[in-house]
């Protein structure tokens, strides 16, 4: 999140969407009504749950990814994964239902849409998109981004990413993201047509990698000293999930060992035979059952993955031009002296009046800003208590399994 001043192009509060193209009539009224009124209702937002009409008129979802081939920019050929979304309107029409509106959508644009997103709403804690490559895995899952398995959990994370813009109460009214869900054709075009890349290579953004802050706000120091250290705990909760996954897996195929040793034995045995079988048919499925108990886990360590890309996000990277000073050299007469020193009393003055009006864009901006961060607090606060827990509970799940196929081993030996 970059604190920067407010484009005077584009107000902190967008204008009322207003759908553009030609969506599905139904999906386009819903939507345009009721966005109009939320901006003109809620110019002041402070919950997120009030302004959730997007959720509570249209579903999105994205629904299937599908693999193809084609040509890129530099004319070459090309494998990649498009995905379906789908918008349908929850309200009905007349009493009839509102078909679908679908398109299909690289992953390159989604990423064109968040990167949109951050230049124009630079006090926005703007969600994640899901990894493009997989990390954080254990050795026996692929890391191919190509992966049917990984294609899913990506298809997953990227509906989560469209369903957190849609639930926000600002991003939710911006016209790229609605044309983003309703049209597919010339989507890119319109998106640059708005100057955002221009706007992320100012000179203003090249400042702000120059110059600190001499007096920077200690609530946006002390968020970017939390978003380091969420960072690199998340980062190595990360590492040592994959490590144990890797030896959980070790241990569950050493259960397979168990179940062919045991079918084996049964085969000499006459009296212990069926006992010796029936603990051995037990082990084989406890040890198969490993596959799926981690990939499950993976989706846990999405959650947690959505998190460490939050935290890069919150980064606070600012500017002033405080530091700066003008040396004036050089031989002059007194004529020159005094028309310079007046030249500069003009410039002075012009300059107080700019740094007022900076002044009150930055507490602006600071306030705005500071909202929307109190309420990504909530929601992470939410998120992580929810994925831990059910981490935990799967964990108690499964060693309880374990439990059960050594109570039920001790009952085949027993029977011998």
């Amino acid at each position: 999140m970059e604190q920067a001043p407010r484009d005077p192009e584009r107000q902190l509060q967008p204008a009322p969407l207003e759908p553009l193209g030609c969506p599905d009539a139904g999906l386009g009224a819903a939507v345009g009504k009721e966005a109009a009124g939320a901006g003109e209702e809620d110019s002041g937002v402070d919950t997120m749950t009030h302004n959730n009409f997007w959720l509570k008129k249209i579903e999105i979802s994205v629904s299937e990814a599908e693999k193809r081939t084609g040509r890129n920019a530099m004319n070459m050929q090309e494998t990649y994964t498009a995905y379906l979304i789908e918008t349908r309107s929850v309200e009905h029409t007349d009493g009839q239902s509102v078909l679908t509106d679908s398109l299909w959508r690289r992953y390159s644009e989604f990423e064109l849409l968040r990167n949109y997103l951050l230049v124009y709403y630079p006090h926005i804690v703007v969600p994640p998109l899901p990894e493009k490559r997989a990390e954080f895995v254990w050795h026996k899952l692929s890391a191919d981004n190509m992966d049917p398995d990984f294609v899913e959990r990506r298809r997953i994370g990227l509906e989560n990413f469209l369903l957190r813009i849609a639930s926000h109460p600002i991003l939710c009214r911006d016209k790229i993201f609605y044309l983003f869900l309703t049209q597919e054709g010339n989507w890119k075009e319109t998106v640059n047509e708005t100057g955002f890349q221009l706007k992320a290579d100012s000179r203003l953004k090249a400042l702000n990698a120059t110059f600190r802050v001499k007096n920077p706000d200690k609530r946006f120091t002390d968020l970017k000293h939390y978003s380091d250290e969420l960072q690199s705990v998340i980062s190595h909760l990360l590492r040592v999930r994959a490590r144990v996954a890797d030896r959980l897996y070790g241990v569950y195929k050493v259960h397979g060992n168990y179940g062919r040793v045991f079918s084996e034995w049964s085969a000499i045995e006459k009296e212990m035979g069926d006992g010796l079988q029936s603990a051995g048919h037990h082990m084989d499925v406890y040890a198969s059952s490993i596959d799926d108990i981690l990939e499950d886990e993976e989706h846990y360590a999405d959650q947690l993955k959505e998190y460490l890309f939050y935290a890069e996000a919150l980064t606070v990277r600012t500017f002033s031009l405080k530091g700066m000073t003008t040396k004036l050299f050089g031989q002059e007469t007194p004529e020159q002296r005094e028309a310079r020193i007046k030249v500069l009393e003009e410039q002075i003055n012009e300059g107080e009046q700019q740094l007022k009006s900076k002044n009150l864009e930055g507490r602006e901006f600071v306030k705005n800003a500071w909202a929307d961060i109190e309420r990504f607090k909530e929601q992470k606060n939410r998120d992580l208590k929810e994925a831990l827990i059910s981490y935990a509970v799967m964990q108690i799940s499964m060693c309880k399994k374990g439990i059960q196929v050594w109570t039920n081993a001790k009952e085949c030996f027993s029977k011998m």
